[in-house]
Protein backbone atom coordinates (compact mmCIF):
# COMPACT_ATOMS: atom_id res chain seq x y z
CA UNK A 1 0.00 0.00 0.00
CA UNK A 2 2.04 3.59 -0.86
CA UNK A 3 0.68 6.90 -0.10
CA UNK A 4 -0.53 7.99 -4.01
CA UNK A 5 -3.03 4.66 -3.35
CA UNK A 6 -4.36 6.20 0.07
CA UNK A 7 -4.22 9.51 -2.04
CA UNK A 8 -6.24 8.60 -4.44
CA UNK A 9 -8.36 6.22 -2.53
CA UNK A 10 -9.61 9.59 -0.38
CA UNK A 11 -10.15 11.74 -3.70
CA UNK A 12 -11.91 9.15 -5.24
CA UNK A 13 -14.27 8.60 -2.10
CA UNK A 14 -14.57 12.20 -1.29
CA UNK A 15 -16.24 12.54 -5.00
CA UNK A 16 -17.79 9.34 -5.03
CA UNK A 17 -17.24 9.69 -8.97
CA UNK A 18 -13.87 8.51 -11.07
CA UNK A 19 -13.91 11.03 -13.50
CA UNK A 20 -13.85 13.58 -10.70
CA UNK A 21 -11.61 12.45 -8.65
CA UNK A 22 -8.89 12.02 -11.56
CA UNK A 23 -9.67 15.03 -13.04
CA UNK A 24 -9.16 16.86 -9.45
CA UNK A 25 -5.78 14.80 -9.24
CA UNK A 26 -4.65 15.61 -13.04
CA UNK A 27 -4.78 12.06 -13.81
CA UNK A 28 -6.27 9.66 -16.07
CA UNK A 29 -9.59 7.90 -15.06
CA UNK A 30 -7.80 4.82 -16.00
CA UNK A 31 -4.94 5.11 -13.75
CA UNK A 32 -7.23 6.23 -11.08
CA UNK A 33 -9.43 3.20 -11.59
CA UNK A 34 -6.27 0.54 -11.20
CA UNK A 35 -5.20 2.47 -8.12
CA UNK A 36 -8.56 1.99 -6.76
CA UNK A 37 -8.48 -1.88 -7.97
CA UNK A 38 -5.17 -2.68 -7.02
CA UNK A 39 -5.79 -1.86 -3.32
CA UNK A 40 -9.27 -3.60 -3.12
CA UNK A 41 -7.46 -6.70 -4.85
CA UNK A 42 -4.69 -6.75 -2.80
CA UNK A 43 -6.20 -6.69 0.62
CA UNK A 44 -9.29 -8.78 -0.59
CA UNK A 45 -11.99 -6.20 0.30
CA UNK A 46 -14.20 -4.52 -1.82
CA UNK A 47 -13.90 -0.84 -0.59
CA UNK A 48 -16.71 0.30 -2.93
CA UNK A 49 -20.32 -0.71 -4.33
CA UNK A 50 -20.41 -0.70 -7.99
CA UNK A 51 -24.34 0.06 -8.61
CA UNK A 52 -24.61 0.60 -12.90
CA UNK A 53 -21.94 3.38 -13.60
CA UNK A 54 -21.82 4.69 -10.01
CA UNK A 55 -19.13 4.07 -7.79
CA UNK A 56 -20.14 4.40 -3.54
CA UNK A 57 -18.64 4.27 -0.66
CA UNK A 58 -19.71 0.84 1.63
CA UNK A 59 -19.73 0.71 4.87
CA UNK A 60 -16.06 -1.33 5.02
CA UNK A 61 -14.70 1.95 2.82
CA UNK A 62 -15.73 4.26 5.24
CA UNK A 63 -14.58 2.90 8.11
CA UNK A 64 -11.24 2.55 6.23
CA UNK A 65 -11.51 6.27 5.07
CA UNK A 66 -10.77 7.09 8.39
CA UNK A 67 -7.83 5.62 9.02
CA UNK A 68 -6.47 6.59 5.20
CA UNK A 69 -7.26 10.26 6.39
CA UNK A 70 -5.14 9.84 9.55
CA UNK A 71 -2.19 8.48 7.57
CA UNK A 72 -2.33 10.68 4.98
CA UNK A 73 -2.57 13.38 7.90
CA UNK A 74 0.64 12.13 9.68
CA UNK A 75 2.56 11.88 6.14
CA UNK A 76 2.23 15.56 5.73
CA UNK A 77 3.28 16.81 9.41
CA UNK A 78 6.76 14.57 8.35
CA UNK A 79 6.69 16.29 5.03
CA UNK A 80 6.46 19.49 7.12
CA UNK A 81 8.76 18.45 9.70
CA UNK A 82 11.57 18.09 7.04
CA UNK A 83 10.45 21.13 4.99
CA UNK A 84 11.18 22.86 8.00
CA UNK A 85 15.29 22.00 8.35
CA UNK A 86 15.43 23.91 4.83
CA UNK A 87 14.82 27.18 6.77
CA UNK A 88 11.48 28.26 4.71
CA UNK A 89 13.33 27.86 1.15
CA UNK A 90 10.92 25.41 0.13
CA UNK A 91 8.19 23.25 1.27
CA UNK A 92 4.25 23.96 1.53
CA UNK A 93 1.62 26.19 3.25
CA UNK A 94 -1.43 24.63 3.68
CA UNK A 95 -4.79 26.56 4.38
CA UNK A 96 -8.73 26.43 4.38
CA UNK A 97 -10.69 29.63 4.29
CA UNK A 98 -15.03 30.24 4.29
CA UNK A 99 -16.00 31.55 1.22
CA UNK A 100 -16.24 35.45 2.33
CA UNK A 101 -12.22 35.70 4.00
CA UNK A 102 -11.13 33.16 0.74
CA UNK A 103 -12.75 35.37 -2.30
CA UNK A 104 -11.91 38.82 -0.88
CA UNK A 105 -9.86 38.77 2.19
CA UNK A 106 -7.15 36.00 1.70
CA UNK A 107 -5.89 36.66 -1.39
CA UNK A 108 -3.50 39.57 -0.98
CA UNK A 109 -2.25 37.71 2.38
CA UNK A 110 -1.23 35.14 0.43
CA UNK A 111 0.30 37.12 -2.19
CA UNK A 112 2.91 39.20 0.36
CA UNK A 113 3.35 35.69 1.97
CA UNK A 114 4.43 34.21 -1.37
CA UNK A 115 6.62 37.48 -2.23
CA UNK A 116 8.55 36.80 1.28
CA UNK A 117 8.75 33.10 0.60
CA UNK A 118 8.58 32.35 -2.99
CA UNK A 119 10.31 28.69 -2.02
CA UNK A 120 6.85 27.77 -0.33
CA UNK A 121 3.88 26.20 -2.52
CA UNK A 122 0.23 26.98 -1.18
CA UNK A 123 -2.11 24.96 -1.40
CA UNK A 124 -5.21 26.67 -0.67
CA UNK A 125 -9.07 25.60 -0.19
CA UNK A 126 -12.29 27.00 0.25
CA UNK A 127 -15.64 26.00 2.00
CA UNK A 128 -18.07 27.15 4.56
CA UNK A 129 -16.96 27.36 8.42
CA UNK A 130 -17.99 23.92 9.20
CA UNK A 131 -16.01 22.45 6.14
CA UNK A 132 -12.99 24.07 6.97
CA UNK A 133 -12.83 23.28 10.97
CA UNK A 134 -13.56 19.64 9.54
CA UNK A 135 -10.33 20.20 7.26
CA UNK A 136 -8.32 21.33 10.12
CA UNK A 137 -9.09 18.88 13.00
CA UNK A 138 -8.43 15.98 10.13
CA UNK A 139 -5.29 17.66 9.37
CA UNK A 140 -5.85 17.87 5.43
CA UNK A 141 -5.30 21.56 5.75
CA UNK A 142 -2.65 22.77 8.93
CA UNK A 143 -4.47 26.29 9.22
CA UNK A 144 -7.80 27.41 8.98
CA UNK A 145 -9.41 31.23 8.56
CA UNK A 146 -13.31 31.54 9.10
CA UNK A 147 -15.49 34.09 10.47
CA UNK A 148 -17.49 32.21 12.99
CA UNK A 149 -16.24 30.65 16.26
CA UNK A 150 -15.32 27.00 16.44
CA UNK A 151 -15.93 24.69 19.36
CA UNK A 152 -13.83 21.81 18.81
CA UNK A 153 -11.64 21.08 22.30
CA UNK A 154 -9.37 20.31 20.55
CA UNK A 155 -8.94 22.92 17.74
CA UNK A 156 -7.26 26.61 18.79
CA UNK A 157 -8.43 29.64 17.27
CA UNK A 158 -7.56 33.59 17.40
CA UNK A 159 -8.81 36.70 16.33
CA UNK A 160 -6.73 38.07 13.66
CA UNK A 161 -8.72 40.57 12.20
CA UNK A 162 -12.45 42.02 12.19
CA UNK A 163 -14.63 42.22 9.68
CA UNK A 164 -18.17 44.29 9.31
CA UNK A 165 -21.68 43.02 8.36
CA UNK A 166 -24.03 45.03 6.77
CA UNK A 167 -27.75 45.18 5.54
CA UNK A 168 -28.16 44.95 1.66
CA UNK A 169 -30.97 45.49 -0.40
CA UNK A 170 -31.86 46.67 -4.18
CA UNK A 171 -32.32 50.26 -5.27
CA UNK A 172 -36.00 49.61 -5.93
CA UNK A 173 -36.24 48.43 -2.20
CA UNK A 174 -38.00 50.06 0.43
CA UNK A 175 -35.41 50.19 2.78
CA UNK A 176 -32.63 51.39 0.37
CA UNK A 177 -34.90 55.16 1.39
CA UNK A 178 -33.02 55.54 4.52
CA UNK A 179 -35.72 54.55 7.09
CA UNK A 180 -33.96 53.45 10.39
CA UNK A 181 -34.71 49.97 10.97
CA UNK A 182 -36.43 48.59 14.07
CA UNK A 183 -37.22 44.66 15.02
CA UNK A 184 -40.68 45.23 13.54
CA UNK A 185 -39.25 45.92 9.59
CA UNK A 186 -37.00 41.99 10.22
CA UNK A 187 -39.90 40.33 10.96
CA UNK A 188 -42.69 41.75 7.87
CA UNK A 189 -39.09 41.45 5.29
CA UNK A 190 -38.23 39.21 2.98
CA UNK A 191 -34.94 37.44 3.46
CA UNK A 192 -32.29 35.71 1.05
CA UNK A 193 -29.56 33.84 3.47
CA UNK A 194 -26.28 31.75 3.17
CA UNK A 195 -26.82 28.03 3.90
CA UNK A 196 -26.60 26.91 7.58
CA UNK A 197 -22.73 26.35 8.32
CA UNK A 198 -22.14 28.91 7.06
CA UNK A 199 -19.90 32.08 8.92
CA UNK A 200 -22.11 34.50 7.40
CA UNK A 201 -25.91 32.79 8.52
CA UNK A 202 -24.80 32.46 12.14
CA UNK A 203 -23.92 36.20 11.73
CA UNK A 204 -27.93 36.09 10.42
CA UNK A 205 -29.24 34.23 13.44
CA UNK A 206 -26.81 36.43 15.70
CA UNK A 207 -28.58 39.28 14.80
CA UNK A 208 -32.09 38.11 14.68
CA UNK A 209 -31.55 36.65 18.47
CA UNK A 210 -29.96 39.84 20.08
CA UNK A 211 -33.46 42.25 18.24
CA UNK A 212 -35.68 40.71 20.54
CA UNK A 213 -36.77 37.10 21.87
CA UNK A 214 -40.20 37.35 20.22
CA UNK A 215 -37.95 37.50 16.95
CA UNK A 216 -36.93 33.89 15.80
CA UNK A 217 -35.39 32.65 12.89
CA UNK A 218 -38.17 30.44 12.21
CA UNK A 219 -40.96 33.11 11.91
CA UNK A 220 -38.99 34.75 9.72
CA UNK A 221 -39.95 34.84 5.37
CA UNK A 222 -37.08 33.05 4.04
CA UNK A 223 -37.43 33.77 0.18
CA UNK A 224 -34.16 31.49 -0.69
CA UNK A 225 -31.16 29.73 0.37
CA UNK A 226 -28.03 30.01 -1.86
CA UNK A 227 -24.78 28.51 -0.83
CA UNK A 228 -22.43 31.20 -1.78
CA UNK A 229 -22.04 34.97 -1.69
CA UNK A 230 -22.16 35.71 -5.37
CA UNK A 231 -25.31 33.96 -5.60
CA UNK A 232 -27.17 35.57 -2.38
CA UNK A 233 -25.89 38.91 -4.16
CA UNK A 234 -26.90 38.40 -7.31
CA UNK A 235 -30.70 36.92 -5.67
CA UNK A 236 -30.60 40.54 -4.09
CA UNK A 237 -29.78 42.50 -6.92
CA UNK A 238 -33.01 41.10 -8.72
CA UNK A 239 -34.72 42.06 -6.07
CA UNK A 240 -35.82 38.90 -3.94
CA UNK A 241 -35.08 40.32 -0.64
CA UNK A 242 -32.79 42.10 2.18
CA UNK A 243 -29.43 40.20 3.10
CA UNK A 244 -26.86 40.40 5.78
CA UNK A 245 -23.67 40.36 4.14
CA UNK A 246 -19.90 41.04 4.32
CA UNK A 247 -19.30 44.80 3.35
CA UNK A 248 -16.27 43.25 1.93
CA UNK A 249 -18.33 40.76 -0.06
CA UNK A 250 -20.96 43.96 -1.44
CA UNK A 251 -18.06 46.44 -2.05
CA UNK A 252 -18.34 46.39 -5.60
CA UNK A 253 -22.05 46.33 -5.98
CA UNK A 254 -22.21 49.82 -3.38
CA UNK A 255 -19.82 51.64 -4.92
CA UNK A 256 -21.35 50.74 -8.36
CA UNK A 257 -25.12 51.26 -7.26
CA UNK A 258 -26.61 48.09 -8.04
CA UNK A 259 -27.15 47.58 -3.87
CA UNK A 260 -27.35 49.71 -1.09
CA UNK A 261 -26.64 49.78 2.65
CA UNK A 262 -30.30 49.39 4.49
CA UNK A 263 -30.14 51.99 7.59
CA UNK A 264 -28.96 49.92 10.41
CA UNK A 265 -25.94 49.76 12.44
CA UNK A 266 -22.88 47.18 10.95
CA UNK A 267 -22.67 44.41 13.29
CA UNK A 268 -18.44 43.75 13.95
CA UNK A 269 -17.09 40.00 12.62
CA UNK A 270 -14.27 39.13 14.29
CA UNK A 271 -11.80 36.76 11.88
CA UNK A 272 -10.54 33.36 13.51
CA UNK A 273 -7.46 31.34 12.81
CA UNK A 274 -7.62 28.02 14.12
CA UNK A 275 -4.85 25.78 14.10
CA UNK A 276 -4.83 21.75 15.63
CA UNK A 277 -3.63 22.34 19.01
CA UNK A 278 -1.84 18.50 19.09
CA UNK A 279 -0.66 18.56 15.43
CA UNK A 280 2.81 19.26 14.43
CA UNK A 281 3.09 23.49 13.53
CA UNK A 282 5.24 23.64 10.61
CA UNK A 283 7.59 27.04 10.73
CA UNK A 284 5.89 27.26 7.21
CA UNK A 285 2.55 27.76 8.94
CA UNK A 286 4.11 30.23 12.22
CA UNK A 287 5.36 32.66 9.54
CA UNK A 288 1.72 33.52 8.19
CA UNK A 289 0.24 33.54 11.10
CA UNK A 290 3.09 36.08 12.12
CA UNK A 291 2.13 38.37 9.03
CA UNK A 292 -1.45 38.03 9.74
CA UNK A 293 -1.29 39.63 13.19
CA UNK A 294 1.55 42.19 12.11
CA UNK A 295 -1.31 42.93 9.61
CA UNK A 296 -4.08 43.07 11.82
CA UNK A 297 -1.40 44.97 14.10
CA UNK A 298 -0.84 47.96 11.28
CA UNK A 299 -4.21 48.40 10.32
CA UNK A 300 -5.07 49.07 14.20
CA UNK A 301 -2.62 51.87 14.71
CA UNK A 302 -3.80 53.11 11.38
Amino acid sequence: MTLDQLRIFVEVARHQHITKAAKAMNMTQSAVSAAVITLEERHGVALFDRIGRSIVLNQTGEIFLEHALQVLAEAKAAEAALSDLAGLLRGELSVMASQTIGAYWLPSRLAKFHALYPGLSLDVGIGNTEAVADAVQSGRVELGVVEGTVGRPNLSSRIIATDQMIIVVSPAHPWAEGKKLAHADFAKATWVLREAGSGTRLAFETMIAKEKETLKPQVLDVAIVLPGNEAVLGAVKAGMGATLISRSAAQTELASGLLVEANHPPLPRPFFLIRHKERYRSKAADAFEELLLEQADNLSRN
